[in-house]
């Protein structure tokens, strides 16, 4: 820019005012308005963008078991377990609940079996599971920072335990936008029946990234999007002049409060829904399946058809070009929260998702999806190796077992351990925001370049000079450390 001699440009001034806060504030609405030159990932449009560098993977699944999964009854045997059930603890065992003072072993009261030519041992009760252990990348080496529900579902799904951070779907919006312009980037398909102790909706909010980066619920019982159609039917071309006229009055109040992202965010979802009227029941009609992958997935078994319709649901969402599904498992029994009749509760709960996600795998891979696609199985914490009341166990955040299924992580695979008892990851351990980094890696996105400007700081969603987060190469493919 050139200026006249004795003049100061607007730029200069901003640099040389207030200790040079002015040229943050400059960056600030530069960014927000999409014109600060991008250093890699990250829009504020639902456009399709690079990476920081070619990922191996274009979205995600993530099917979120709350409640906390016992690992040591499903995916982390322990012969020691076994062998001193009902005697003490021979440590000191961090409780969350009354219950679990006498510090009593419990032996799980299910067996285990090995599985497909990597021998991966898995409970007796999750037989379809057992049957796609070679495409699982099992982690028994999982920790948390917090042994309550909320907190730990925020530590999974932002990095941190505190509320009010974006989550990874955000994250991930926000990075590569989506390839379907009809559909949210960013999907989640929750029970119909309600919502659980996780956190709610806050396991899929947007925090300081733009409002439209939130997840979108969409319905997996009655009508896909609610409110799709007018109540009444309305004379041709009508709802076409109102939509317009809309639009037009819309686009007024965007240009007189620029700043307001919720505002803007509303805007971008009244278009949006415009595009779904077009195209989104027929994308989610699940009538259009065949027979056999219904079958496939339970949806002719009450037991399996919730969580098996969804599953289904989101392998059509990714399949159109959706970006980041996340899919919530089954409450109507309690979920995996076994304080007590854990025996009863994992033996109710297994076989209402073991054969949907198993099926989710199977088709994801048959439809040549898998490679592109990160399956995730998880949920926020384990449970302790001592009883609680007898006959349940209590939250663990030392040490869980995840499950990871395609985009470039290694297959057949088991990563880390956990104690005798298991009670703490020892061996490789993996925490949450190192687990964020991962995926994000394997999406093409740097977690340390990714970010955002929030309140003066460059946030990104690992945060890793506070937490330490890596990427954790031994868990993909293409690593040279041994098995």
């Amino acid at each position: 820019m050139m200026t006249l001699p004795g003049k100061t440009t607007r730029r200069e001034w901003l640099q040389r005012s207030s200790l040079g806060f002015g040229t943050l504030a400059l960056a600030h609405l530069l960014q927000r308005d999409g014109l600060l030159a991008a250093q890699g990932a990250g829009g504020t449009d639902a456009r399709p963008r690079p990476g920081h560098f070619a990922g191996q993977a274009r979205s995600v699944i993530v099917l979120l078991q709350m409640g906390g999964p016992s690992q040591v009854d499903l995916f982390d045997p322990k012969p020691e377990l076994q062998k001193r059930g009902g005697q003490k603890h021979p440590g000191q065992v961090e409780s969350f609940q009354p219950g679990s003072n006498d510090n009593l072993l419990m032996a799980s009261p299910f067996r285990f079996r090995k599985h497909g030519r990597c021998g991966m041992e898995l409970c007796e009760l999750l037989p379809h599971l057992g049957g796609v252990v070679d495409e699982l990348c099992m982690v028994r080496s999982m920790y948390s920072d917090n042994n309550n529900h909320p907190q730990a579902m925020r530590c999974l799904n932002t990095g941190k335990i505190f509320p009010g951070r974006p989550t990874l779907g955000a994250w991930v919006s926000y990075a590569l936008g989506t390839e379907n312009q009809n559909l949210p980037a960013y999907i989640v398909l929750r029970d119909p029946d309600g919502y659980g102790s996780g956190g709610g909706t806050t396991l899929w909010e947007n925090g300081w990234l733009p409002a439209h980066f939130r997840g979108t619920e969409l319905q997996s019982r009655g009508a896909a999007v609610l409110h799709l159609h007018p109540s009444a039917p309305l004379p041709q071309g009508v709802q076409r002049n109102q939509l317009e006229a809309l639009a037009k009055l819309n686009e007024e109040r965007r240009k007189r409060y620029p700043t307001e992202s919720d505002l803007e965010a509303r805007l971008r979802n009244y278009e949006l829904a415009a595009r779904m009227q077009l195209h989104a029941e027929k994308l989610l009609d699940l009538a259009q399946e065949t027979p056999a992958t219904r079958k496939l997935y339970g949806l002719d078994n009450p037991v399996t058809e919730n969580f098996g319709t969804r599953c289904l649901m989101a392998r059509r969402l990714v399949e159109r070009g959706v970006r980041f599904v996340q899919v919530l498992a089954p409450i109507a029994t309690g979920g995996w929260d076994h304080h007590s009749d854990l025996k009863k509760g994992i033996t109710r709960v297994c076989p209402q998702v073991d054969q949907p996600s198993a099926a989710l795998i199977r088709d994801l891979k048959q439809r040549g999806l898998l490679d592109s696609t990160i399956v995730v199985w998880t949920g926020e914490f384990g449970r302790l190796p001592i009883t609680q009341g007898g006959t349940g166990r209590d939250h663990n955040r030392h040490g869980f077992t995840l499950l990871l299924a395609g985009g470039g992580f290694r297959a057949g695979y088991v990563h880390g351990a956990t104690d005798e008892f298991g009670y703490k990851a020892v061996k490789d351990r993996v925490s949450c925001p190192s687990l964020l980094a991962t995926l994000l890696h394997q999406l093409g996105i740097d977690h340390t370049r990714l970010s955002y400007q929030h309140h003066g700081r460059e946030e990104t969603l690992t945060d890793a000079p506070v937490t330490g987060a890596t990427v954790v190469e031994g868990l993909l493919q293409n690593s040279q450390s041994g098995a």
